[in-house]
């Protein structure tokens, strides 16, 4: 029995859609809105496709400081979060704004600085005396200067030194208001003092004449944590796609992911969900 046109037709257009490809759009993704330091480390190139291997599901990051991070998921913009600023979380998660926070991993802060040293504080431990020397050396200093965990840390550490930056500004202090990698880049191109954390240093290729030159004060502990948008405020938040992710990374298997992140055999991050 011979078809007539119009079935044919259909017959070929069911067809091509069945073989056509699943757009993006139809994809299974999340978005999670991290700090700049777990793109710019490259950790999440690791991490993420061993996740979407398991489950299916993509991770689209937006780097940015932990502050707008924290801003844009408050506005419900993303589905997860993924940041180092654990009193700013904190206080979100308490004002309702993020659920189910975990801690899941850290590494510290260094101060890096040219190798020239003017401001003589290479191989100190005290991170509040050697502030305290850069700043009576008027020693260059390059600040993100962006809210973000980074530049939150970086603040407390002047503050626990009773030293206003502020007042250096324009002068030997300079603020950058860019992601950590572009602040290096700043601190390496003027010969300037730094505070980053090391696994952005250890993934850094344009170092010029900088090097580590504070390191191992118990103040420069970085800790990161992981939380869903509060699907209540948020309907629109794919919270069992989010929550699936929450709990990957801090399952064994995400732990082991993070653990096994090293560059040049030093691993970055110290898994530590659950401790």
């Amino acid at each position: 029995m011979a078809l007539n046109r119009g079935a044919w037709t259909g017959m070929v257009l069911a067809s091509t859609l069945l073989a056509a490809p699943v757009p993006v759009s139809a994809q299974k993704f999340i978005t999670v809105s991290s700090t700049t330091s777990t793109e710019n480390s490259g950790l999440f190139k690791h991490i993420l496709p061993i996740f979407k291997d398991k489950t299916g599901t993509e991770v689209r990051v937006v780097a940015q400081g932990t502050g707008q991070a924290l801003d844009m998921g408050r506005r419900g913009d993303c589905d997860v979060v993924f940041v180092h600023n654990r009193n700013a979380e904190l206080k979100m998660v308490k004002e309702g704004w993020f659920v189910n926070r975990h801690d899941v991993m850290y590494n510290d802060f260094v101060i890096v600085g040219p190798k020239s040293d003017p401001a003589r504080v290479a191989g100190m431990k005290d991170v509040v005396a050697a502030l305290t020397k850069i700043s009576e050396a008027k020693a260059p200093f390059a600040s993100r200067g962006d809210r973000s965990g980074t530049h939150s840390a970086e603040l407390r550490l002047w503050k626990a030194a009773k030293i206003d930056p502020a007042r250096g500004k324009g002068q030997w202090y300079r603020e950058t208001g860019s992601g950590m990698g572009a602040t290096l880049n700043t601190a390496a191109g003027m010969n300037a003092y730094a505070l980053t954390d090391r696994g952005t240093w250890l993934s850094f290729k344009n170092r010029a004449d900088l090097t580590i030159v504070v390191e191992g004060d118990k103040r420069m502990f970085n800790q990161y944590g992981i939380m869903l948008v509060n699907p209540e405020k948020h309907p629109s938040v794919k919270k069992d796609l989010g929550m699936a992710f929450v709990n990957w990374v801090v399952s064994a298997d995400g732990q082991k992911a993070v653990a096994d992140y090293k560059i040049g055999g030093e691993q970055l991050f110290f898994p530590n969900a659950g401790k």
